[in-house]
């Protein structure tokens, strides 16, 4: 019994040193990682990881519901389709057709009600939020110097980055895009309950506005602006701007860093369904407009639609962007697969959330899931 004593009472003494050292390193955001995610039996976020975290919640107003196609579900999934959703964990798979659900099927005890996260999908409505505050006039324009909205930023090459190259991903900071490394600053700003404090670290090592490279704290800082911008917080602007307005079905859920600093997790983390999430696909296919009304300028939908460096040809301002054979998609794009893929020519929306891409989880590329998503979309839509 003594030594068993012993045994715990060192146990302990190792413990407090560990969670004193977490906390001398300003590594503490560990702790949340460990209790919400790794203990739990994920080496990364997942679906409704929400559940653990702080939200604040995003309204919706008065619900304008899909309207069903003539041909609704009379295909059934492929024999590829099926598979891949087996192999994937295909929570939700959605085929729009003419602005009317044509397919729809719901798998591993979700519904189309169930909420799960968008991951980066979300960049997508930072992107339209900075449209909208364009459009209001609160920001100047793509070329508007972030310095005039986060004073963190005023010097050497941080003074010529412009809030254009935050949308486009060419800010040249020295954010590390490492997902399940725990010591990245992306898995720091996931669990960090300080985000104002992560991002206005970052530093400024490359000419801005020359090239893109992938980084979610681009998408953190622009939020930051727009809050700056507007005196709105986000979860509010995207309530008035779009939640409301494109007549979502449900109300959703936007991730923040804590209660008491209240900064959505703005590169991930919308909690909603897929054909919700559909309907800022449905905007950008038609220029901005809903139902009549222009909620964004379709001059700049139409830039966010395009690359803007040649070079990196797959990205614009806040979308992905594809050309297959003859199609050109333009898509949101999520961790573990989560995807609004939209054909405008087509008048084609596809969306397909799940637990996993699959082989080849890369960042900057396109991951094969993607176009068997597209490729089976298009053989049952022959079927018809």
């Amino acid at each position: 019994m003594k030594f068993l004593k012993s045994i715990l009472k060192w146990i302990l003494i190792v413990f407090v040193l560990l969670i004193a050292t977490l906390y001398i390193t300003d590594t503490d955001y560990l702790i949340k990682a460990v209790r919400t995610i790794y203990l739990k039996g994920y080496s990364t976020a997942y679906l409704e990881d929400y559940k653990e975290f702080d939200n604040q919640v995003v309204e919706n107003g008065t619900p304008q519901p899909w309207p069903n196609h003539q041909g609704y579900n009379s295909v059934k999934e492929t024999e590829a389709l099926n598979k891949i959703n087996n192999e994937n964990g295909t929570i939700a798979y959605v085929i729009i057709k003419n602005d009317s659900i044509w397919f729809e099927n719901y798998y591993d005890g979700f519904d189309e009600n169930s909420k799960s996260n968008s991951f980066s999908m979300a960049k997508s409505y930072v992107s339209a939020m900075l449209g909208k505050a364009l459009m209001q006039g609160h920001i100047k324009s793509l070329n508007q110097p972030v310095s005039d909205f986060l004073p963190e930023f005023t010097e050497g090459l941080a003074a010529k980055l412009t809030v254009g190259d935050l949308s486009s991903m060419a800010s040249g900071t020295d954010w590390d895009e490492a997902y399940y490394s725990p010591l990245s600053i992306t898995t720091r700003a996931y669990f960090d309950d300080d985000l104002d404090k992560v991002i206005n670290g970052l530093k400024v090592v490359k000419e801005p506005g020359q090239s893109y490279t992938y980084s979610s704290g681009d998408t953190q800082m622009l939020a930051m602006v727009i809050e700056r911008a507007t005196g709105k917080k986000l979860y509010d602007y995207l309530t008035e701007s779009f939640w409301k307005p494109l007549g979502s079905e449900n109300a959703t859920l936007w991730q923040v860093d804590s209660d008491d600093h209240d900064m959505v997790k703005a590169y991930c983390c919308i909690a909603s369904n897929a054909k919700d999430f559909a309907r800022l696909g449905k905007l950008y296919k038609d220029h901005g407009k809903w139902q009549g009304k222009q909620l964004l300028d379709s001059a700049f939908v139409a830039k966010s639609i395009k690359p803007r460096f040649p070079a990196s040809p797959e990205y614009g301002y806040g979308w992905w962007l594809k050309n297959i054979d003859d199609k050109e998609f333009f898509m949101m794009r999520g961790h573990l697969g989560q995807y609004v893929i939209v054909e405008p020519n087509d008048n084609v929306i596809i969306v397909r959330l799940g637990h996993s891409k699959g082989p080849g989880d890369a960042l900057a590329t396109f991951t094969p899931d993607i176009f068997t998503y597209i490729e089976e979309a298009y053989n049952m839509l022959n079927k018809k």
